[in-house]
């Protein structure tokens, strides 16, 4: 009786012990069983795991441990640590010894698991690319199928507009070369060869004879004087067609006036002035093709079928007159840049002043530019010194020294070289 009052106490004790917050506990003295003093017993529980008595031998009639999550770590320190069966070491816990390198690995999964690139961002960029592939898969695809097609559509339309085409090209190519030959004449200065401007010359005239001869019902040289050609009927194609005819025509009229201006002599022209007649010919070539398409167009706005009525012709008045009012403010600048050429040309341009002998020979009586003998020495506000052509030829492209690079003239003035503009001026 006795024996069952001492165990029941003992069990009671260790109920209210588990039942506490998990603690470090440490078995006293007594348990330690007379072992040494570095062979302990530590204990750590912690809510997870769930544990239950195990009778002692001996103890048969005490009721049973309430379940708990509890885990429970556990150390021993030696040999002694393994005791009698009917001590309170006959009741420790099991506890899982691969649950700490367990949850070690799983934050160690996890963390790697966070570090790896989402694969969504891959995945959609495969599939937008994937999708451009097929598009353009399609694409071509379509155009394979359709290729035939087209090409009998093409040959339709070169037959049915082969003269036009054969115009066009005609016109693009005699610009080219013809535009290429002046400004090499122009390069060569004296040494330029009237021959092949006479020859420029000619071939321009009969290209545009020619072209009006073809075109001799349509009248298109009623455009060189502000006049509506006699276009049936006045479309927008039409219009297109016969401003990019006359426009080219206009170019090679005024390319016709620089050849004559390479044929005059030295004498009546001289090379230093020569650039700048060129340039005010072709200034004046682009107010003329700014100017030309006017009377096309207008008519063409203003043109407007019988069964539109009053608005019909209403709308195509309000059209015509702001285009006109677009035009002056373009033909604006070019008026202003026209003016400047003009003064120029009645002034001169003054790019230095003679230089004597004595300079020459500082100087080593040698052109930097030609490396020949002076001709007509010029001495810049550098103090260096040109023959008059090079120099003058060095300023159609540049605004300051050869050597030193102090600038001369304020602004480099174009067109000097012959060249005429390739812009097609279509409105």
């Amino acid at each position: 009786m006795k024996l069952r009052l001492q165990n029941d106490r003992s069990d009671s004790r260790r109920e209210l012990k588990l039942q506490e917050p998990p603690t470090v506990m440490h078995p006293n003295s007594s348990e330690r069983g007379g072992a040494h003093a570095g062979n302990g017993l530590s204990l750590t529980l912690e809510p997870e795991l769930v544990t239950t008595r195990t009778p002692a031998p001996g103890a048969a009639a005490a009721s049973p441990l309430e379940s708990t999550d509890v885990r429970v770590s556990m150390s021993a320190g030696g040999p002694g640590e393994s005791g009698g069966g009917g001590g309170p070491s006959s009741r420790r816990c099991r506890v899982n010894p691969h649950s700490h390198s367990h949850s070690q690995a799983h934050g160690h999964h996890r963390a790697q698991h966070q570090s790896e690139p989402d694969p969504g961002d891959s995945d959609l960029d495969s599939g937008e690319a994937s999708t451009s592939l097929s598009e353009l898969r399609v694409l071509l695809r379509w155009l394979q199928k359709s290729l035939p097609f087209l090409v009998i559509l093409c040959a339709k339309l070169v037959v049915q507009h082969a003269l036009g085409l054969a115009v066009g090209v005609g016109l693009f190519t005699t610009y080219l070369y013809v535009n290429k030959s002046i400004q090499t004449q122009v390069f060569l200065q004296d040494r330029h060869s009237k021959l092949q401007c006479v020859w420029l010359l000619l071939f321009l005239i009969s290209s545009t004879l020619l072209l009006y001869y073809t075109f001799l019902t349509e009248t298109l040289y009623y455009c060189l004087i502000f006049l509506s050609p006699t276009i049936t009927p006045l479309g927008f194609w039409e219009v297109l067609w016969a401003v990019g005819i006359n426009n080219f025509i206009i170019k090679f009229l005024f390319m016709g006036i620089k050849c004559l201006i390479l044929l005059l002599p030295s004498s009546l022209v001289a090379y230093r002035s020569q650039g700048q007649w060129l340039m005010l010919t072709e200034e004046l070539g682009q107010v003329h093709q700014a100017t030309a398409p006017v009377t096309l167009w207008f008519c063409y706005l203003v043109t407007y079928q019988e069964a539109d009525g009053t608005p019909g012709l209403t709308l195509g008045v309000l059209l015509a007159l702001a285009y006109l009012i677009l035009k002056l403010l373009g033909l604006y600048g070019q008026w202003t840049s026209l003016l400047k050429t003009v003064r120029m040309c009645l002034k001169g341009e003054h790019t230095g002043s003679s230089a004597t002998r004595g300079q020459c020979s500082e100087a080593g009586d040698v052109c930097p530019i030609c490396q020949g003998e002076y001709r007509e020495p010029r001495s810049l506000l550098c103090q260096h010194i040109f023959c008059a052509e090079c120099i003058a030829l060095w300023f159609n492209r540049e605004k300051s020294c050869p050597l030193c690079r102090t600038v001369i003239t304020e602004k480099v003035y174009k067109w000097r070289d012959g060249a005429t503009s390739p812009h097609l001026q279509v409105y």
